[in-house]
């Protein structure tokens, strides 16, 4: 049988290192670059699985540490996998939880074999290995699985960085074999995890020896976590000119318009962040001119679509007036309508994006946007 991820690369822009291109896993195709909506503990907030499928949503996250605590693998393997219990057909990415351990500082202790953490729901205590990690997320049955890493905090010295970054590379070659000796490859694809905080020189040593390790696919981590958008962009550039051109790469918790065009740009193929539906729940909405606040009073007796360059659901049916109104009277439905509108948008803006790059107008197609969303 095939390997479970087949990546072809279709297009690379004329102008910068922007690519297009075709994922093939096993529960379907995905087009890239891509916006992948999270579905941390098997749902996107707010959403169904059929609103998921009417923003055309390719692939979704769900994330091994939650899913871990509730509801647990026992049920999700009864269930047959997450994909059968939550009855979404299309692809699913699960991150290791690595991230999640590592946002519970005080309530972990790091070592060398692994993390032991107490939950954030009941106070009990687990410890995750590299190969827990994987077998977590054999149980859930995600199309791409991520190695085990330690997400290095900041700011960080040199030398602590290079510690957690080796530790991270040690784990990631505990994964990848216990992936291997569990027959999993033609299921389930295994992504390393570049890591090296704001080192260039260690950006590049993660690279180059996950690279060797020969993963499927690369993601860059240790972003998101405090530090200015200069240093995510440079992280970037340290890291994609060293991994291979015939491999996907993803950018993880990296959400902002803005930022997803800056990482294209780069290079970088695959996105997710919690901001846009974080952000959707506090009234905070995407529009092609820039964002704005549905709480603000000026929008009352604005019977304008949200924005009129937009054909989602939301866009063709109802006013920033009614919008207004939900949130004001505590609707749910408010929730719900932000949340469409705004993972609409997102992705949205990687088929355009990926439009540009088939068509080698990258750099205009991002520059008109900017100017206008920036006004």
């Amino acid at each position: 049988m095939p390997p479970a991820l087949h990546y072809t690369l279709e297009a690379t822009d004329p102008n910068c290192a922007a690519r297009a291109g075709t994922l093939k896993l096993p529960h379907g195709e995905v087009q890239t670059p891509i916006f992948m909506p999270v579905g941390t503990q098997g749902t996107v907030k707010t959403l169904t699985q059929e609103d998921l499928r009417t923003i055309n949503a390719q692939i979704i996250l769900g994330n091994a540490y939650h899913l871990y605590l509730r509801p647990g693998t026992e049920i999700l393997e009864e269930a047959g996998g997450l994909h059968k219990f939550m009855n979404w057909d299309r692809p699913i990415l699960t991150d290791s939880g690595g991230f999640q351990v590592f946002s519970l500082t005080g309530l972990n202790k790091v070592t060398p074999e692994g993390v032991q953490f107490q939950s954030h729901i009941d106070g009990s205590k687990h410890f995750f290995t590299p190969e827990k990690a994987i077998d977590i997320q054999m149980s859930i049955g995600s199309d791409i699985m991520m190695c085990f890493d330690e997400c290095t905090s900041y700011p960080a010295t040199h030398e602590t960085a290079a510690k957690s970054m080796r530790m991270t590379h040690d784990w990631a070659a505990q994964c990848k074999a216990h992936w291997e000796a569990k027959e999993a490859t033609e299921r389930q694809a295994l992504f390393g995890i570049v890591q090296g905080s704001t080192f260039e020189d260690l950006r590049q040593e993660s690279a180059q020896g996950l690279v060797d390790l020969d993963f499927p696919g690369y993601a860059i981590g240790g972003v998101s976590v405090g530090e200015s958008k200069e240093e995510m962009i440079q992280a970037v550039e340290w890291a994609t000119p060293h991994l291979p051109v015939d491999k996907p790469r993803y950018l993880m918790g990296v959400g902002p318009p803005e930022d997803l065009l800056n990482a294209i740009e780069r290079g970088v193929d695959m996105f997710d962040c919690v901001m846009p539906t974080r952000n959707a729940r506090n009234g905070s909405l995407f529009t092609s001119e820039g964002r704005i606040n549905i709480k603000n009073a000026r929008f009352k007796n604005d019977f304008t679509p949200l924005d009129p360059a937009c054909s989602c659901p939301v866009c063709t049916t109802y006013t920033r007036a009614y919008l207004s109104h939900l949130w004001r009277a505590g609707e749910i439905l408010a929730l719900r309508l932000n949340t469409l509108h705004n993972l609409f948008f997102m992705v949205s803006l990687s088929v355009q994006a990926r439009t540009a790059i088939l068509e080698g107008r990258f750099l205009e197609f991002k520059r008109a946007f900017l100017e206008q969303y920036s006004t």
